[in-house]
């Protein structure tokens, strides 16, 4: 959802030219993704599972720990949205660098048992987080411009993995180490490592860093288009659902009666439904005339999950858990439609800047809604209320995306000819046959 994430990836800025890199580094490459992919949500995923134990633990009243599982969203917003001028400034792969060593020292501040360094730590590691989120699509484009499809895979594969993972373990490593601060803290070692892995792509990029100046459009006005406010209506609700989910599920059910461990793992099965979930919407949706049937099941389904907690006893959490994690398949989805959106990829990166930055902005009211909501009711049921009310309205929504026109593509220029001792390898015109199918 987290992400995490993603089709916003495009910095403003493009490569000249594919210039084969060494063996060495393309493995490098490789590793690096999924290094990166398995830190993306796990940050996340950890702490929600861990929300009960360090509210008991560090004694944080109402407010904060209503705010804690929001900051991820507002950092998503505001330091997502400043990626592209990141990575104008300091290049893609030394911006991506940045924002692991950002990610992976939040990550270890918050093992710190303090209510500051865990909201500090939250602040800095998920803006390091929102950065890559945004860059490593380009990153995938960029490096392996001939296999951006099974890169893609691998990396939405792993990020989903480490999410799962972590959300299963995280508690049995907190009890092992006699603190839940000391378990958040402890993923923080999994981003470090992401760091030196990435480390080399970093150097070999630092000595070829030439890049082209590509077109620019500007995001915000399109917020004045049908198309522009649709998509980012149906990536708000997405994001206000998933990250309402993400946030509490664990806490709900640990308040509901089951241990914390049953909690992370209830939270790691809805976490694994959501792969295969994603992929089987993707292939329905990419089929002609079936698209709105896969909105129609991913909608359907996060509705039905909801209202199961509501009138669900607590033992039936296998069941929501299912039907919660198919509902969250439809990021990928919702990424598809805006990277088919636009006519040009700088359109398309625009439309997709407006649509998370404005997006993740609005979504912090569900996780942070839910949590004073409780606080103030010292119950679940009117938050799971407007949660399913949301789940509805997002039913209505995808009925109204897909019912978008297809928007024409404008051819885009071509990049110059090398010259003969500079001319590209085989399979470098791929770039730009990447560049125009995802725009």
């Amino acid at each position: 959802m987290a992400s995490s994430t993603a089709a916003s990836a495009l910095p403003q800025t493009a490569p000249p030219a594919v210039v084969r890199a060494p063996r060495g580094v393309v493995i490098a490459g490789v590793v690096a993704i999924v290094l990166i992919g398995l830190n993306l949500r796990a940050g996340i995923t950890g702490a929600a599972a861990l929300l009960h134990d360090l509210q008991a633990v560090l004694g944080y009243g109402p407010l904060i720990a209503a705010i804690i599982p929001s900051i991820p969203t507002l950092c998503f917003a505001v330091a997502g949205a400043a990626t592209s001028w990141l990575t104008r400034i300091l290049g893609l792969e030394k911006a991506i660098l940045l924002s692991l060593v950002l990610l992976a020292a939040g990550l270890l501040v918050r093992g710190i048992p303090s209510t500051g360094m865990l909201m500090a730590g939250t602040v800095v590691g998920m803006s390091g987080l929102a950065i890559c989120n945004v860059a490593m699509p380009s990153f995938i484009r960029v490096h392996f411009a001939h296999r951006t499809s099974l890169m893609t895979a691998l990396y939405t594969v792993t990020m989903t993995t480490g999410a799962t993972v972590v959300a299963v373990l995280i508690v049995p490593v907190a009890q092992q180490l006699g603190s839940p601060s000391a378990g958040v803290g402890a993923i923080g070692f999994l981003a470090l490592g992401a760091c030196l892995g990435f480390l080399p792509i970093a150097l070999h990029a630092h000595r070829n860093a030439p890049a082209v100046k590509a077109g620019r459009v500007s995001p915000w006005p399109l917020l004045r288009t049908r198309a522009g406010v649709l998509i980012t209506l149906g990536f708000t609700v997405q994001a206000l659902l998933a990250y309402a989910v993400l946030s509490w599920f664990p806490y709900m059910l640990v308040t509901l009666g089951l241990t914390a461990s049953e909690g992370g793992l209830m939270f790691g099965l809805m976490q694994l439904v959501s792969v295969p979930a994603g992929m089987v919407l993707v292939a329905i949706g990419s089929r002609p005339r079936m698209q709105r049937t896969a909105f129609y099941l991913a909608t359907v389904t996060m509705a039905v999950g909801v209202l199961s907690m509501l009138v669900l006893p607590v033992s039936w959490a296998p069941l929501t858990a299912v039907l919660l994690g198919f509902g969250l398949g439809i990021f990928p989805l919702v990424m598809v439609m805006i990277s088919r959106s636009g006519r040009t990829t700088a359109e398309t990166t625009a439309l997709s800047t407006v649509a998370q930055s404005a997006g993740y902005l609005l979504a912090t009211l569900g996780p942070f809604g839910m949590g004073l909501l409780h606080s103030a009711t010292d119950s679940w049921t009117l938050p799971l209320i407007l949660l399913l009310a949301v789940a509805l309205g997002q039913i209505a929504v995808g009925h109204l995306l897909t019912a978008l026109p297809k928007v024409p593509r404008r051819p885009e220029p071509q990049p110059a000819e090398p010259a003969p001792a500079e001319r590209q390898p085989a399979g470098a015109s791929a770039l730009v046959s990447a560049r125009e199918g995802q725009s």
